[in-house]
C-alpha cells in the first residue's frame, strides 16, 4: 500500500508540474503523507526531476528541510 501511495504521489506531482504553486500544494501534502523513507527517496526524485525545470528548485528545500528532520 505504501508504496502505490509513492507512486501515485510522483504521478500526481508530473502532472502539475506545469504551475510551481500548484507543485509546491501537491508537495507539501505528500510530504505530511508519505512515509519518512520515502521522503528521503522522494528527494532525490525531485532532484532529478527538477533539474532541467528552474521554476521548481525552490520546493527541493521544502522537502530537504523535511528530511533533516526525521
Amino acid at each position: 500500500m505504501a508504496r502505490a501511495m509513492f507512486e501515485y504521489t510522483k504521478a500526481v506531482l508530473e502532472k502539475v508540474s506545469f504551475n510551481a504553486d500548484l507543485f509546491k500544494k501537491e508537495l507539501e501534502k505528500a510530504v505530511n503523507r508519505l512515509l519518512p523513507y520515502e521522503i528521503k527517496e522522494l528527494f532525490y526524485w525531485l532532484k532529478d526531476f527538477t533539474s532541467n525545470k528552474p521554476e521548481l528548485y525552490g520546493c527541493l528545500a521544502l522537502v530537504e528541510n523535511t528530511k533533516r528532520s526525521l
